[in-house]
C-alpha cells in the first residue's frame, strides 16, 4: 500500500508522533540500499520512487533489522515467521508512553523510569526502542521457547544497553508472590469476565500469566505496554494478502481476540493497582475502545487516555490506565459538534482490496452527480456535493422539508429536534486507512469549519457506511 504518512500526519486526529524521527523523514530504501548491501536486493524503483515488496517477509524483516541499525545504532534478527514489527509504528507506542509520564496528570516520577513489556516476541522491540530512545529500563515477558531465547540474543547483541532489559518467563508461579494478591477490592463484574476470558485465551492458573504472579513482590513500575493478539482464529490473522510482517499464533491469536486479553490485563491491575504508574496496551480495532473503558470505570481507576496512532495507511489506537491519585481535577471537555467521523469495516471479503473499497467511496458519491477527486497516493477522495445531493444521497425529500429563510432548510426528526440542512454545498474528504487483515478503518473529515453542517455530514456518511458494508463485508 502506498506511503500516505505525509497525508496522515496533516489530517486531525491522526497521530504521527511529532518526536517520532519517521514524522518528517520517512526511510528513504534508496539511501539505505546504497549503505547496506543486505538489503539492496530487496530494493526495486517505480518510476522515481524506491520501493519495497510489502508481501515479501524477507524484505519486511529486513527492512526493521536496517532500520534499527541504521537510526537506533541496534543490532537485531529474528527467525523465520516470528512476528516483524514495523519501527516507526512501534516508535509511536513509546514516544506517547513518554507524554504520559511526563504529563501532569498524575504525580511525578522518579529519575530512572522502569517498564514491563508484556509478550515482548522474539522481537524484544519496545524494550530495544525504549532503552536506546530514553535510556529507560525494562522487564520483558513471555512464555514461548522461541520468544524468550530470541529476545535475550536480541539483548546480548546490543552490549551497551544489556544491564537494561530483563527477560522473563511469564509461565506463572504456584503461588503468586505479589503482596497485594487478596481480590477483595476487586469489581466482580472485572474478576468474574476476566476469568472466563482468561481460560477461553488458553491461559489457564497453572500455565501463564499476564501481570499477576511474574510482577514480584518487591516491584513497582512506571508502566506497562502490550501489543496483545488481535485475532480470534489464525485463518482471520491470515485475511491480508498485501503485507507480509510474519506472526506465530501465539502472537497472532487468542480466542476472544484483543479484547479479552486486555481485559486480562485490566483485571490484574485491579489487584497490583499503583505498583504501577500507567497500565497501556495497544489496540487493532477502535470498536473494542469503548467497552474497555467501560471496564476501566468500573475498576475504579482514577483517569483514563486514549490516542490514535497513524502510520502511512495503518492505524491502531492506545490505552492507558491509572490507579494513581491525580494532581489536578480532571474536567471533561465540552461536546463539540465532530468534523472527523469514521467507521470500520470488518470482515471484507478475500477479493476485496483497500484500493476496491476507494473506488467504489468514489463511484458512490458520483453516482449522485458529486463532485469527486480521487488520490490514490494518498488513498484519499475529495468531495463536493450539493444540498440537493446530499439529501437525495440521505432520502431526505426536499417535499417534506419547510424553507426557513436563505440559510437552509429544517425537518423534523423522530425525536422532535430539528436537522439544519445548509444551501452551502458540503466539501469533506474520505481515506481508507488499513487496520489489519480484513479490516479497514473509513474516515471523513468535514472542510468547513461550520458547525451547522456536522449534523448533514453524519447523515452523508452513515449512509456511505450502510452502503460499503452491504457491498464489502460478510
Amino acid at each position: 500500500m502506498p506511503n500516505g504518512k505525509k497525508r496522515a500526519r496533516s489530517e486531525p486526529g491522526s497521530t504521527n508522533h511529532p518526536r517520532n524521527r519517521y514524522s518528517d523523514n520517512p526511510p528513504d530504501f534508496a539511501l539505505l540500499a546504497s549503505l547496506y548491501p543486505s538489503f539492496k536486493p530487496y530494493v526495486f524503483f517505480s518510476g522515481a520512487r524506491s520501493r519495497i515488496d510489502w508481501t515479501d517477509y524477507n524484505a519486511t524483516r529486513e527492512l526493521t533489522r536496517t532500520l534499527l541499525l541504521h537510526d537506533h545504532g541496534l543490532n537485531w534478527w529474528i527467525p523465520d515467521g516470528q512476528l516483524c514489527p514495523t519501527v516507526p509504528n512501534r516508535s509511536n507506542y513509546m514516544h506517547w508512553i513518554n507524554d504520559l509520564l511526563s504529563s501532569e496528570i498524575i504525580r511525578g516520577q522518579g529519575s530512572k523510569v522502569k517498564g514491563f513489556d508484556i509478550g515482548t516476541g522474539a522481537n524484544c522491540i519496545y524494550p530495544l526502542l525504549g532503552a536506546s530512545l530514553f535510556g529507560w529500563s525494562f522487564v520483558a515477558s513471555d512464555v514461548t521457547v522461541v520468544a524468550l531465547e530470541w529476545a535475550e540474543k536480541n539483548v546480548q547483541s546490543n552490549p551497551h544497553i544489556l544491564d537494561l532489559i530483563e527477560i522473563r518467563d511469564s509461565k506463572i508461579l504456584p503461588h503468586c508472590s505479589c503482596s497485594c494478591s487478596s481480590d477483595s477490592h476487586v469489581p466482580e463484574v472485572i474478576n468474574n469476565e476476566s476469568e472466563k476470558h482468561s481460560t477461553e485465551a488458553g491461559f489457564s492458573s497453572t500455565e501463564a500469566a499476564v501481570l499477576v504472579g511474574v510482577v514480584k513482590e518487591d516491584e513497582t513500575f512506571d508502566f506497562c505496554m502490550s501489543n496483545p493478539p488481535f485475532f480470534e482464529t489464525f485463518e482471520e490473522a491470515g485475511l491480508n494478502p498485501k503485507t507480509s510482517c510474519g506472526g506465530t499464533p501465539e502472537e497472532m491469536v487468542c480466542n476472544g481476540g484483543e479484547q479479552a486479553f486486555v481485559t486480562r490485563i485490566i483485571q490484574d491491575s485491579t489487584v497490583l493497582r499503583q505498583r504501577f504508574r500507567w497500565y497501556t496496551s495497544m489496540l487493532g480495532k477502535k470498536a473494542n475502545l469503548k467497552l474497555l473503558i467501560s471496564k476501566l470505570w468500573e475498576a475504579g481507576v482514577t483517569v483514563v487516555k486514549t490516542t490514535e496512532f497513524v502510520q502511512g495507511q495503518t492505524s491502531r489506537w492506545g490505552l492507558a490506565w491509572s490507579f494513581m491519585p491525580t494532581v489536578r481535577k480532571i474536567v471533561a471537555p465540552p461536546v463539540a459538534k465532530k468534523s472527523v467521523l469514521s467507521f470500520m469495516l470488518e470482515g471484507i471479503k478475500r477479493q476485496y482490496s483497500a484500493t476496491d473499497v476507494l473506488q467504489s467511496v468514489e463511484d458512490f458519491f458520483k453516482s449522485f452527480g458529486a463532485s469527486c477527486k480521487l488520490n490514490s497516493s494518498t488513498f484519499s477522495v475529495d468531495i463536493v456535493a450539493s444540498s440537493d445531493q446530499c439529501n437525495t444521497i440521505t432520502k431526505i425529500s426536499l417535499r417534506d422539508v419547510d424553507c426557513v429563510g436563505s440559510q437552509g432548510h429544517e425537518k423534523q426528526t423522530l425525536d422532535g429536534s430539528s436537522l439544519q440542512v445548509p444551501q452551502d454545498d458540503l466539501s469533506f474528504r474520505i481515506l481508507v486507512f488499513q487496520q489489519m487483515p480484513g479490516t479497514l478503518l473509513i474516515k471523513g473529515s468535514l472542510q468547513q469549519k461550520d458547525s451547522s453542517l456536522s449534523g448533514l455530514f453524519s447523515l452523508v456518511l452513515g449512509t456511505l457506511e450502510e452502503s460499503m458494508k452491504s457491498k464489502f463485508c460478510r
